[in-house]
């Protein structure tokens, strides 16, 4: 894992597969050479501002912000991938608004989750900055990013022989040492994480007997159990049957009702969006075309333009429904079209 990006389900090491650091082997060179002192004393002598550890760091951070929620903003970003002529996003900003659920939404290919990589550091721009609590993303730690932002990805890997609650563990490496044991703090946020998301039930089971979506409700925990200030979710919900989507969209809102968390997630589904999202963000062939809040963005015209489908848009007590009518790309007919009598 490169320096500053922060950990994904599909790549938080074992504990038998971490090896130490160069800093923490200078650590342990230099206690060796001063092993006539006490543990407590070469600690009190060797921390200064400029050393403290990614923990008290973090925690000075939201002592000082208060009440504060995390800032997370990108601005100017162009993204993009070896081999193409042209970025996927080209010159986009956003301000995510802080302590709410924010759903990127557009079709195929129109840089949706190229956006989502990009904020949380898994794809370098090529120019523009990202800022979270308004330091630039590429100046955290690995393990300091990962106590502030989660990402779950589409592509997840499943270690051989892993049980749920071992998995769901690994959400908690940002706060251990080397070989260290679960505190008694990281069993409360694993149980808190596992609560969440509805899996106790499943806590023993290994994964690889769990059906598509118990899997993604055991990642969805895994990232819960980082406690982060960010968290983001790159289509959580695609390919899973309907309960197990209404599940997901559920400890969404939970983790929002009951934690100071702001929430960024890619989403297929318009409906889904338009139910539980506080704010949305239209994408089309690699740039922003609307944003704000459900009911001001998922209009008619907006699927007509972003989406290309003629659509009826109903107001409900469940915010903005969609009723998908007839395609407009490649000829498609209106719906005035199909309504008009045939001459």
């Amino acid at each position: 894992m490169s320096n500053g990006q922060p950990l994904t389900s599909d790549e938080q090491p074992s504990r038998t597969e971490r090896e130490p650091t160069e800093d923490a082997v200078e650590r342990s060179d230099a206690g060796r050479s001063d092993a006539g002192r006490s543990d407590a004393e070469r600690s009190d002598a060797e921390r200064s501002d400029a050393e403290r550890s990614d923990t008290e760091r973090s925690d000075a951070a939201r002592s000082d912000s208060g009440t504060a929620a995390a800032g997370f903003t990108g601005t100017d970003l162009v993204l993009g991938y070896p081999g193409l002529d042209d970025p996927v996003i080209d010159g986009e900003s956003i301000a995510v608004p802080p302590d709410e659920v924010t759903a990127l939404i557009g079709p195929n290919g129109s840089g949706k989750s190229t956006l989502l990589k990009g904020l949380a550091d898994k794809i370098s721009p090529d120019t523009g900055t990202v800022l979270v609590d308004g330091q630039p993303i590429d100046a955290f730690g690995s393990k300091e990013l990962a106590r502030t932002l989660g990402l779950l990805s589409q592509e997840n890997v499943v270690p051989s022989g892993i049980s749920v609650e071992d998995l769901v563990e690994r959400g908690r490496y940002p706060y251990t040492g080397f070989f260290d044991s679960l505190s008694d703090e990281d069993r409360e946020a694993v149980d808190e994480a596992i609560r969440l998301a509805g899996i106790d039930h499943l806590r023993e089971r290994d994964v690889d007997s769990l059906s598509g979506g118990q899997k993604q409700l055991v990642w969805i925990a895994m990232a819960i159990a980082q406690d982060t200030d960010v968290l983001l979710l790159d289509e959580p919900t695609t390919f899973l049957d309907p309960q197990h989507q209404l599940e997901v969209m559920q400890i969404v809102e939970t983790l929002c009702d009951e934690s100071r968390i702001t929430v960024v997630l890619v989403l297929h589904d318009i409906a889904q969006a338009a139910r539980y999202a506080d704010h949305v963000v239209a994408l089309k062939d690699g740039s922003m075309h609307a944003r704000g809040p459900p009911e001001e963005v998922i209009t008619q015209q907006l699927l007509a333009d972003v989406f290309e489908i003629d659509a009826a848009v109903l107001d409900t007590e469940y915010g903005p429904q969609v009723v998908p009518l007839t395609p407009l790309g490649d000829g498609g007919p209106s719906r005035n079209d199909a309504d008009a009598p045939a001459e």
